[in-house]
């Protein structure tokens, strides 16, 4: 029997182990991909190997998505950047395949090798790939196109990417909403390679089709580019164009629109510039707490703080709190929660709104009275406890108005042990005007716990230089002799 020649041996069993029965063989060659061209060197690697494997038609996917990753660290085995163009054939076949994480992974792929390639390369076999994928029958390849246009469009030249933004805008109209669903969610990457003059135009009129899409799918990656191209775009021509799509989604028939919407918003505001120009989104967002839709209404209550410090104080005041007063006593348990999570965040950015932070405790004591002190322990006294600490006078304020009427809710052993330091502490505030709301909260602490705990910081505070910390400390120590008296 004669002697297998050495050189040859890596792929001929990489070609039995392939075309083995037994997938975990089949995906263990795979991964030895790198060896196996180490030691065939990059010629044979170009020659032999690459070739093999577009023509491998393996249908298991786990190997065919291990097959899209390797091969998309390939540069160094078959000679560095001037071959990369070589990688090109097996990863445009694994784009079409009907595995969709397969095909994502040989786009990523694509665009890892398209991103090292010179640019006569990138003229040369890249746009092929793109133009070929766009034009394929299979709707998995033009899928799969959409995800390569910014990698491929930069390099291009002038007639060529004429060509490649009418190409797209067709992607954008194709009869298979998936098809569409890809070309509206890769918008903003492709937008961002393309000239400011072709943005306003051509651009703008593919992304007002996607936002007129019959698709709900296909509308609610178009909001995803509102965000995106919205920060491409000078402010007038933001406000011009992007704007009216926002103040019109936030009104969309589906639900799952006017929810993404909701999440984009702030972002949106940020793109749209100065603040006369957000004061238009205010209706929109008003909308959006009002919303039918309690998915709607909780993606909106968590921007609510974000969204007030973009906006002057009277806006926020004039506009946004009443809906946030209606939303803490809503009929959806999660959108209280949602609130109650940023409420406490809107203090400081209301200034002295003396009834934001009643809002906010009143809305954490009827959160700890529905959902009980267990609960409350988990989600709302560790942020409590974390802000008492914050910079801002307010928050601390704030803190200090919840404890008192969250201790009630959640009785004696956990006021004990939990909020009555963080009190005491707080009776060492630089701040007059919250040391006297320490002695007022213990004073309402009076009925719960054993007067022990409570009095010796009252003492201290009765002999506070600030006249009003010693009147408000005075009280609350009358308090304490009266229940002594009546008991």
């Amino acid at each position: 029997m004669a002697m297998v020649d050495e050189p040859l041996y890596p792929i001929a069993v990489l070609i039995d182990e392939l075309k083995n029965e037994d997938i975990q063989l089949r995906l263990n060659s795979i991964r030895r991909l790198s060896t196996i061209a180490r030691a065939l060197g990059e010629e044979r690697t170009r020659k032999e190997l690459i070739p093999f494997l577009s023509e491998n038609n393996d249908d298991e996917d786990e190997v065919l998505l291990a097959m899209a990753e390797e091969l998309g660290v390939f540069i160094p085995y078959v000679g560095g950047v001037e071959h990369a163009h070589v990688l090109l054939p097996p990863l445009e076949t694994l784009s079409t395949v009907e595995e969709t994480c397969v095909r994502d992974k040989a786009v990523e792929s694509l665009c890892r090798i398209g991103a090292q390639m010179k640019e006569n390369d990138i003229v040369d076999y890249f746009i092929a790939v793109v133009k070929r994928l766009a034009a394929g029958e299979w709707f998995t390849a033009r899928v799969s196109s959409c995800g390569l246009f910014h990698i491929a469009y930069p390099s291009a030249t002038d007639p060529l990417k004429t060509e490649l933004r009418t190409i797209y805008g067709q992607l954008c109209q194709d009869d298979m909403p998936m098809v569409r669903r890809a070309a509206a969610s890769n918008l903003g990457k492709f937008a961002a390679t393309v000239e400011q003059s072709h943005l306003k135009t051509e651009i703008m009129s593919i992304f007002d089709d996607l936002t007129q899409d019959d698709q709900d799918s296909v509308r609610l990656l178009a909001v995803e580019g509102c965000a995106a191209l919205g920060k491409l775009l000078e402010p007038q021509d933001c406000v011009a164009h992007i704007l009216p799509v926002i103040v019109n989604f936030s009104q969309d028939k589906s639900w799952r629109v006017r929810y993404m919407v909701a999440n984009q918003l702030y972002e949106l505001c940020e793109a749209v510039g100065p603040e006369p120009t957000r004061a238009d989104l205010v209706p929109a967002y008003v909308r959006l707490l009002r919303d039918n839709e309690a998915e709607v209404r909780i993606a909106a209550a968590g921007k609510v703080m974000k969204f007030c410090r973009i906006l002057s104080p009277q806006l926020a005041i004039q506009h946004i709190l009443p809906c946030v007063k209606e939303l803490s006593s809503d009929s959806s348990q999660h959108v209280r929660s949602a609130l109650a999570s940023v409420i406490m965040g809107m203090a400081p950015v209301l200034g002295k709104v003396f009834s934001i932070r009643e809002a906010a405790a009143n809305n954490l004591k009827r959160l700890a009275e529905e959902f009980g002190p267990e609960w409350a322990m988990q989600h709302i006294i560790p942020q409590v406890l974390e802000k008492i600490n914050n910079p801002h006078y307010l928050y601390r304020m704030t803190i200090l108005q919840a404890i008192s009427l969250l201790a009630p809710v959640m009785g004696a052993e956990i006021t004990c042990q939990k909020l009555l330091p963080v009190v005491i502490n707080s009776s060492k505030d630089r701040v007059p005007n919250i040391k006297f709301n320490v002695a007022k909260v213990l004073q309402s602490l009076v009925p719960i716990l054993d007067q022990s705990t409570v009095k010796p910081c009252l003492v201290e505070l009765s002999e506070d230089p600030d006249v009003d910390v010693r009147y408000y400390a005075n009280q609350a120590l009358q308090a304490c002799d009266q229940i002594m008296m009546s008991s």
